[in-house]
């Protein structure tokens, strides 16, 4: 418990702050973030807080988080990449749902097993997965989870 809210609680008790006067001091409104259709068909990325990315292989992404909880363990967003090929030779990290609005990703495990998502398909990737992403380019929404701030 914080010490202002411990020190509304002192309050209240010897009657010196009115209920009404303490909840409104507490309390603050928290909305649900949606992406529209418009925001899919890729005008969230016409926000003014996207990030753009030219990456050493030449290809590029473009991101937008829509929400990122309070305690900075749990976002959302949209991400769009251009044709790549990368190792992910460390874990992957973090625990991430995707689901694609368009093309399309070949995912190589390192035992060898392949997996290919196309749009209108989702998969949740565990953050201990390792292996080859090859695509020619997508567009996703991802809700990424990390036990780590």
């Amino acid at each position: 418990m914080t010490f202002k809210s411990r020190l509304t609680i002192a309050f209240l008790c010897v009657g010196l702050l009115s209920p009404a006067i303490a909840n409104s001091q507490e309390s603050k409104t928290v909305l649900p973030t949606k992406i529209t259709k418009d925001d899919a068909a890729g005008m969230l990325f016409q926000r003014d807080d996207v990030t753009e990315t030219t990456h050493a292989d030449g290809h590029q992404t473009a991101s937008v988080t829509s929400m990122a909880s309070s305690d900075g363990k749990f976002h959302s967003g949209m991400y769009r990449s251009t044709k790549t090929r990368f190792e992910i030779s460390e874990p992957y990290g973090v625990d991430e749902f995707m689901y694609f609005l368009s093309g399309s990703v070949n995912l190589i495990s390192k035992d060898g097993s392949v997996m290919t998502v196309h749009a209108g398909e989702a998969i949740t990737m565990p953050k201990e997965w390792t292996g080859t992403w090859d695509t020619d380019g997508f567009e996703k929404i991802w809700v990424i989870h990390s036990s780590d701030d």
